[in-house]
């Protein structure tokens, strides 16, 4: 049964399934596997709460539509002819159904014109339409291989997390950080931070062995999973509220931290 296991989860089809990749006889497995073991729904929770992290943090903007109306009521402009009545002569019938005639012409030709013009016009819109649709696409394709990047990295088995939380002085501050000693790889996720007077900012710091190192500067304005720089020797993180033209070293206000643990 357990080596069952291990082959089902190395074969990758959770993934796949999460991600939506999977084919519909991949689904049905599973699906089982969810329903009869434990393990795996257990597992399948983990990796939807951690998608839902990614989810969170990187938004995806919807693609411009086409045009929803083009150019409508041509305008129907006709020349007004004035013709003036000369009692002592008549017109003849066939001059006068020439002018008509004439005239009949100008204004088709005239409506046509028009018609043509702003279809052009409307052919030069759906196609300027169809590049922005392209370039979106490329956008959000590239976006997509970002967060499958992203989810494969927290889904690493090497990735330990860690929550920190704000003391009395910022209750509401939580942050997640996620370190991979095997890849060398430090992400964090900005979950929640109180707000903090114009000239100062929360920063993050990695404790060595004989000093702290700054990892930078956390803003929820920019709330999103982001790296870090990983600290080979570090052992342990913390946040602290600094002045905004200070950085080099902290002060002893610590708000968070967190030991890290050995490997």
């Amino acid at each position: 049964m357990e080596k069952k296991l291990q082959i089902f989860f190395e074969s990758g089809l959770i993934d796949k399934y999460i991600l939506g990749t999977a084919t519909l006889s991949e689904q049905s497995e599973v699906e089982l596997y969810i329903s009869e073991y434990p393990e795996v729904e257990a597992e399948y929770l983990r990796l939807q709460n951690n998608l839902e992290i990614i989810a969170k943090t990187n938004a995806v903007e919807a693609p411009r539509f086409v045009l929803d109306a083009v150019l409508q009521d041509i305008a129907d402009e006709q020349p007004v002819i004035n013709l003036n009545a000369y009692p002592k002569r008549r017109t003849p019938w066939y001059s006068i159904a020439a002018s008509v005639s004439t005239i009949m012409f100008a204004v088709s030709a005239f409506l046509l014109y028009q018609q043509n013009k702003a279809l052009i016009d409307e052919n030069q819109v759906v196609v300027d339409e169809i590049f922005d649709l392209r370039s979106d696409i490329e956008k959000n394709n590239s976006k997509l291989d970002n967060v499958m990047h992203q989810f494969m990295k927290l889904n690493n088995p090497e990735t330990e997390k860690y929550v920190l939380r704000g003391n009395d002085r910022a209750k509401d501050l939580k942050t997640v950080a996620y370190i991979n000693p095997v890849d060398k790889t430090s992400m964090i996720d900005v979950v929640s931070l109180p707000k903090l007077p114009e000239d100062q900012t929360y920063q993050i710091w990695a404790e060595l062995q004989d000093r702290m190192v700054n990892l930078g500067i956390l803003d929820e304005s920019n709330r999103k999973l982001k790296s870090i720089p990983y600290m080979e020797d570090a052992l342990g993180l913390s946040i602290t509220i600094e002045s905004k033209d200070k950085n080099n070293k902290p002060a002893d206000n610590s708000i968070a931290e967190i030991t890290i643990k050995n490997n």
